[in-house]
């Protein structure tokens, strides 16, 4: 019976701090997105982001060495 006097005031404790946990996460916009994760698993944008910075990234390589890989330009001699 005595365990009785220790577990009501540990109790009332825990739930005090669920309940200032929550209104925490609720003062920090927590719950504003809550689709989101929802739908990066159905929709797969992680290999187009890889796509478009290797692209970048070669584009960026093109303009520092000098050359345009959209320009085709053929090599000519002047005689």
């Amino acid at each position: 019976m005595s365990i009785i006097y220790v577990l009501i005031p540990l109790a009332i404790i825990i739930v005090g701090i669920a309940i200032v946990v929550f209104f925490w996460a609720v003062r920090s916009n927590q719950f504003e997105d809550l689709d989101r994760q929802g739908y990066s698993i159905l929709f797969d944008d992680d290999i187009n982001t890889q796509d478009k910075e290797a692209d970048q990234s070669i584009v960026t390589l093109n303009k520092s060495n000098g050359s345009d890989s959209n320009e085709s330009k053929p090599s000519t001699v002047d005689k």
